[in-house]
């Protein structure tokens, strides 16, 4: 077995579990495990292998040794690289009693300052004591990203302190998150303390790109495509937070061409190439170009250049990953893929057109406040229930144009939904087929930001 009071004993004895499944790591007596529920795979591990009562304490999972144990699913992608198949949720968020700690004395540091991983491949069509554990090992958080986290914690303390609970939102934040806990049902409403207005259940979560981070480092996969905004953790201490340090990068090229920036960094760039922004974008932060930027990467920072027309809207609508039918009928709205996107921090790089220039106005960190992604909500809620009803398409033209009950730029201030496919015929299966013409798949479609909505809510505000 092992020693509870020896950190080095607990990591050791986990380690073993590397290669191996549950029921070959814990016997014949784990066939009676009778645990049900999202949270399973954790609670036979920790009952079953190292021995002890699941439990919800505020303390580690081994105490003596201040260790927390967290199980979480990875994916494989096609070139056999293992990545995070959702965010590691922690601890829940106590919105009564979080706003009389402070960081080194919180109940999240407490818990997770030294945390022990098991990652297991997920196969839907297996057992889920036959999913196979591909990675072990311990973690603590590296100095940089300790300043970043303890940020996270501070801002999202300060949200409950002003009364916005209820308010908050994964896009907050940088690499820590609070992500929402529980079903949708009033029962998983909490109060909260200076606001009357009850608030989601949301527990402290590593996001999905900070544990591909811890992945990649306990793999020990090749991180050369990664590129350091903050290569030294003292910056953090001079200038507050990771927001300004981008910014001020960026601050000596506004008011200049595209072209004007590409000369004074001494670049030579196909303005024709899909990743001509990018590129310029990663010159501007000291990045070699094509490396992805770490920081982003951890935090899940979607990036979006926009080019302005001279009345300040942008040329086109932001579109977002097509979504398949029959997942966007099955998946409830919390966990739908739309919320996650709209609970996502973004960074915004406004370019406007002067005749043919680009010129650099200004760049922004934006997160959706909540009251538009309720409003958003509504364009998500109509979409599921036409798709549901099987009443996709109204009418077909005399040439043949499809008109869909899909919900239209003009019925919702923030966003709609339209095609987002090569051609027609380039479709996702539909669960229900179309009542008016019998259709059992349909062209790819997407949500989008409405163009104006970007103006007035993100360019100009």
């Amino acid at each position: 077995m092992f020693d509870i009071t020896s950190a080095d004993s607990i990591i050791k004895f986990a380690k073993k579990l590397k290669g191996q499944t549950l029921r070959l790591a814990c016997g014949e007596e784990i066939e009676k495990h009778g645990y049900k529920g999202k949270g399973n795979f954790g609670q036979i591990l920790e009952k079953f292998y190292f021995g002890y009562e699941p439990n919800s304490d505020s303390e580690p999972d081994f105490k003596e040794a201040g260790i927390e144990l967290k199980s979480t699913p990875l994916k494989t992608l096609k070139n056999g690289e293992y990545r995070s198949k959702e965010r590691l949720v922690l601890n829940i968020i106590n919105y009564l009693e979080v706003h009389q700690e402070d960081f080194e004395n919180s109940s999240f540091w407490k818990k997770n300052a030294h945390l022990l991983l098991v990652f297991y491949l997920h196969d839907k069509d297996i057992e889920i004591l036959d999913y196979l554990i591909k990675l072990v090992d311990a973690w603590q958080y590296p100095s940089e990203d300790l300043k970043i986290i303890k940020h996270d914690w501070e801002s999202i303390n300060q949200k409950i302190k002003d009364g916005k609970a209820h308010e908050l939102s994964e896009g907050d934040t940088f690499y820590l998150g609070a992500c929402t806990k529980g079903s949708t049902a009033l029962k998983s409403y909490r109060n909260q303390p200076f606001n009357k207005a009850k608030a989601k259940q949301r527990a402290y979560s590593l996001k999905q790109g900070y544990v591909n981070h811890i992945i990649a480092n306990i793999a020990q996969e090749e991180t050369a495509v990664y590129g350091k905004i903050i290569e030294r953790p003292e910056i953090l201490e001079q200038v507050r937070t990771i927001e300004e340090i981008v910014i001020l990068k960026f601050h000596p090229f506004y008011g200049k061409s595209a072209e004007q920036i590409e000369q004074e960094l001494g670049l030579q760039l196909n303005q024709n190439a899909k990743s001509y922004f990018a590129n310029l974008t990663n010159a501007i932060l000291g990045l070699e170009l094509g490396q992805k930027i770490e920081e982003f990467e951890k935090a899940d920072i979607q990036v979006k250049t926009i080019r302005l027309k001279e009345n300040n809207i942008p040329k086109e609508d932001i579109s977002f990953p097509t979504f398949e039918y029959r997942e966007l009928i099955e998946t409830d709205w919390e966990d739908s893929d739309f919320k996650n996107i709209l609970e996502s921090k973004f960074f915004f790089v406004f370019y406007q057109f002067e005749g043919k220039n680009l010129i650099l106005r200004k760049v922004k960190f934006w997160n959706m406040p909540y009251s538009d992604i309720i409003e958003a909500k509504n364009v998500w809620v109509e979409i599921v229930k036409t798709v549901s009803n099987g009443k996709i398409v109204k009418e077909v033209t005399k040439k043949g144009v499809r008109k869909t009950y899909f919900p239209k730029k003009t019925e919702n201030r923030v966003s709609h939904v339209r095609p987002h496919a090569k051609n027609a015929a380039d479709t996702h299966e539909l669960p229900i087929a179309d009542k008016l013409t019998g259709l059992t798949e349909y062209t790819k479609h997407c949500f989008w930001l409405n163009a104006s909505y970007v103006k007035d809510e993100i360019y100009l505000k």
